[in-house]
């Protein structure tokens, strides 16, 4: 089963989330938090997998929640929850350790795919508002030329699956594209955050961004 808590400080939308998530024969909900603060408390009493953390919340927000839960409970995948037009708040929590994003209106069913995809270790992210925040990433003069300098020690087939991560592409794709097996692929990308001091995939994606990988093809 995969643990999920729900923080958010609407009564309203915890319990809708609860109620889309009980139909999925391997999920649970084992916990729910109002603010930032019982989120980080919930995490690390109850071995939460994946926590769905509202980007707003009094006491302790989304994103300080984040950067806690990233250090104190390991185990816990972080998705953030937010609204079109909150980039700089995702930006913010992709720093601190976020795995992903989702919109406030994801329908049921991709909810429970995230909730999948997260607890996999795959990038969880909004596809309406993924290009944009990707956008407002990438960087010009010294900015740009630091993220290239972090990817100067990858080999050119690690290049490549960061480019390939970059575009969105799921593990087994990216092997498709390279004739890699999926095993080789996740070694590959297991180095590359390692070289590049990226905390997760999403990261390592907007890294890509930074440095002009997806310009190169």
């Amino acid at each position: 089963m995969i643990r999920v808590l729900v923080a958010d400080d609407e009564a309203l939308m915890r319990a809708g989330i609860r109620l889309i998530l009980e139909h999925a024969d391997d999920i649970e909900v084992v916990a729910e938090a109002g603010d930032g603060r019982e989120a980080v408390v919930a995490c690390r009493t109850h071995e939460i997998d994946v926590a769905l953390l509202d980007l707003r919340m009094p006491t302790a927000d989304g994103v300080a929640a984040a950067d806690s839960i990233t250090r104190l409970s390991p185990r816990t995948r972080v998705v953030m929850l937010t609204a079109f037009g909150e980039e700089a708040g995702v930006t913010r929590a992709l720093r601190a350790g976020a795995s992903g994003f989702l919109l406030k209106d994801t329908g049921p069913e991709e909810l429970i795919r995230a909730v999948r995809l997260a607890a996999g270790g795959e990038p969880v992210l909004a596809p309406r508002i993924t290009r944009r925040l990707l956008d407002q990433h990438v960087r010009s003069g010294r900015e740009a030329e630091a993220a290239r300098l972090r990817i100067e020690e990858l080999t050119p087939v690690e290049r490549e699956v960061l480019r390939l991560l970059g575009t969105g592409l799921s593990n087994a794709e990216i092997a498709g594209r390279l004739y890699l097996s999926a095993g080789t692929v996740k070694a590959h990308i297991s180095r590359i955050l390692t070289r590049t001091g990226c905390a997760n995939r999403v990261q390592a994606a907007v890294l890509a961004h930074d440095a002009g990988l997806l310009a190169e093809r």
